[in-house]
């Protein structure tokens, strides 16, 4: 990593310097396992006893904290210390992982294939298939297939191992990360008369609006007919499922190992974290947020925090589990009040 003054970082995120303005860091760590040489940021009031004691030698401290303790470290007041500390390593990934340009041999181009050789990189072993087009300063790591008449917008990145099926179409913007696979078939079965599964062939595609990110090995399905769409800004994290003919809103975040099963409409700025499972044929309004491992059966008409299997409110979640970890208390006084009456 290189190495910064805090007088360089204060003018990168703009903040107020409080101490050795020649403070030189080289990594960044959090602020309980401090060391000298790194940056390291607060914006909990929870941590601030760690500022009294922490070894780092520059910290970016939110404002609204107002620390009133002595410290050793150099600190850079910002109005936001995590959106402070993520411009720096934006700006650090910059460098140390530059966009990459040209063509790797062997991979294999075929014919029709729209791209700007100049600001375009396709990486060793690639496939490109026919007619895709592919934007400006796209970047398509070794291993990646991407299939006939796909679209891929400006300045996406592909990583290693991503396979696009025929007719996806990925916005501007986008990153998918490593064995993410779009447009795999819908999950659409249906017994014939002997009770033997028929295959249901899945002629859509997928969509991908701009600004979207996909994590490792996350699989979104090709629709039926129609199209599976994931709308601009949705954030979708490592080995989720998205099922055929779903529709997910504009701003989503899908945390890892989520199912969503086929048809369903996922409102705008919406959570579902770790291991939400949703059912089929069902809408969810915008604002949702649902707590790790609910399970949502039905339509969800209305904005709110939801938990549990059904997923109901979850300040009535909560008492219930309260109620539902002293059953074996209150089933022990029943049978004492049983006896008693015999």
């Amino acid at each position: 990593m290189m190495t910064f003054t805090a007088q360089q970082v204060a003018q990168l995120v703009g903040g107020e310097i409080i101490g050795n303005a020649k403070s030189q860091i080289n990594d960044v760590c959090a602020i309980e396992d401090g060391r000298e040489g790194c940056i390291s940021f607060l914006y909990d009031a929870r941590y601030l006893p760690y500022l009294d004691s922490t070894k780092a030698s520059v910290v970016l401290l939110s404002r609204k904290l107002e620390y009133k303790g002595t410290t050793s470290a150099t600190l850079i007041l910002v109005d936001n210390a995590r959106e402070a500390v993520a411009q720096l390593l934006r700006m650090v990934s910059e460098v140390l992982n530059p966009r990459k340009h040209g063509i790797e041999q062997p991979c294999f181009i075929a014919e029709g294939v729209g791209y700007e050789q100049e600001n375009t990189y396709i990486g060793a072993f690639a496939y490109i298939g026919k007619n895709v087009r592919i934007g400006k300063n796209v970047q398509i790591y070794p291993q990646c297939y991407v299939g006939e008449d796909c679209v891929i917008g400006d300045n996406t990145i592909l990583y290693s191992g991503v396979k696009l099926y025929h007719h996806c179409i990925i916005g501007n913007n986008c990153i998918l990360h490593g064995g993410a696979v779009i447009g795999a078939d819908g999950f659409g079965f249906e017994p014939d008369a002997e009770g033997v599964n028929q295959k249901i062939p899945q002629i859509g595609n997928v969509i991908i609006e701009d600004d979207v990110e996909i994590g490792a090995n996350t699989c979104i399905d090709r629709a039926m007919t129609g199209s599976t769409i994931v709308h601009r800004n949705a954030k979708i994290d490592n080995l989720v499922q998205i099922a055929h003919s779903d529709e997910i809103g504009e701003s989503t975040f899908l945390c890892a190992q989520v199912g969503i099963a086929g048809s369903t409409k996922v409102g705008a700025h919406c959570t579902l974290t770790g291991q939400v499972g949703v059912t089929g044929h069902i809408q969810i309004a915008d604002n949702c947020v649902f707590g790790a491992q609910s399970g949502v059966s039905g339509t969800v008409k209305k904005a709110g925090i939801y938990m549990g299997t059904p997923a109901f409110d979850a300040a009535q979640w909560k008492r219930a589990a309260v109620g539902f970890r002293n059953l074996p208390e209150m089933q022990k006084i029943l049978y004492e009040l049983q006896k008693k009456q015999q």
